[in-house]
């Protein structure tokens, strides 16, 4: 992962597009249930590694508007965080466009992150952490798998298509 100016600012526009789409559709994006548009920027990563630590930026200044406090803007940042760099690593050395199954491994990988920490972020909020914990997750998987597949993947096939952005992440 190079930090040179080019790749720091794509990775500040990464962030910003995440929290002005986060914001922006804020009544779907916080909450038990979220359907956060913004989380199809999650594939991003598998193009261009840096784009990890933006949307991690990106995440704590919307989580900052999203009523669930310090713990959301920590913990679910850094879900953000590792979600991405865990898509930065399975695309490394890749050819793109990615085979299809290693797609929705990507894809799946925001899930995996988000569901657990943030649906315990949630719960935590409720103050029934135990008894609130499982419909959490579960809500909270199911509002990511559907962003992630619906928008994410369809992105993550077209976007290698884009000679323009294939330009900018290989920079």
């Amino acid at each position: 992962m190079k930090f040179t100016p080019r790749n720091l600012a794509f990775a500040a526009v990464v962030g910003a597009a995440y929290c002005a789409l986060t914001v922006l559709l804020a009544p779907i994006s916080f909450g038990p249930v979220q359907f956060r548009v913004a989380e199809a920027l999650c594939i991003l990563p598998a193009f261009m590694p840096v784009s990890a630590w933006g949307l991690w930026i990106g995440c704590a200044l919307a989580n900052f508007f999203g009523g669930y406090g310090v713990p959301d803007i920590v913990f679910g940042s850094l879900a953000t965080l590792g979600s991405g760099l865990c898509i930065a690593a399975l695309a490394r050395n890749q050819a793109q466009p990615l085979h299809f199954g290693r797609c929705i491994l990507v894809c799946f990988m925001p899930v995996v992150w988000n569901a657990p920490i943030v649906g315990a972020v949630i719960a935590y909020s409720t103050g029934a952490f135990w008894a609130a914990l499982p419909l959490n997750m579960l809500q909270l998987a199911v509002g990511e798998a559907g962003v992630l597949f619906i928008i994410g993947l369809p992105l993550m096939k077209l976007l290698p298509r884009s000679r323009a952005f294939m330009q900018i992440a290989r920079a």
